[in-house]
């Protein structure tokens, strides 16, 4: 089975970056302008690591498409591993983030880098699994 990547973001500039960063994996990259696309696509790809802003259109925010994902009745879903990745950085937005599941919580702007390193362990760990 292969891994999978969705990445949801407003800005096409930001998806783009997080694209490029994250291409070298070498896994398919599912990408989402709002967030009713990225509950589309988790449903129906069941990524593995989802990178997924906070503020971003559509029918609800980034914490409910964590959430959503988290309490999916798919366990194949459910596991997956999510990156929250906002402009939001105060003391209640982390703890939002974490109260709606997610399994990390990155402030823009962030390093490339770093995310990239994130996104291979938390796969690393999922295929040894």
């Amino acid at each position: 089975m292969t891994a999978k990547l969705l990445i949801a973001d407003d800005q096409s500039e930001i998806r783009r970056l997080l694209e490029l960063t994250l291409e070298p994996l070498g896994v398919p990259i599912h990408s989402a302008p709002d967030s009713d696309a990225a509950l589309r696509i988790a449903r129906e790809q069941r990524p593995d690591v989802a990178v997924l802003d906070i503020m971003m259109p559509g029918s609800c925010d980034g914490l409910e498409v964590c959430r959503q994902i988290k309490n999916d009745p798919d366990p194949a879903l459910a596991r997956c591993f999510v990156i929250l990745l906002t402009a939001k950085g105060q003391q209640r937005d982390l703890e939002r983030g974490r109260d709606a599941g997610a399994d990390v919580y990155m402030v823009k702007p962030f390093s490339p880098l770093q995310l990239a390193n994130m996104v291979e362990t938390a796969l690393e760990e999922r295929e040894s699994s």
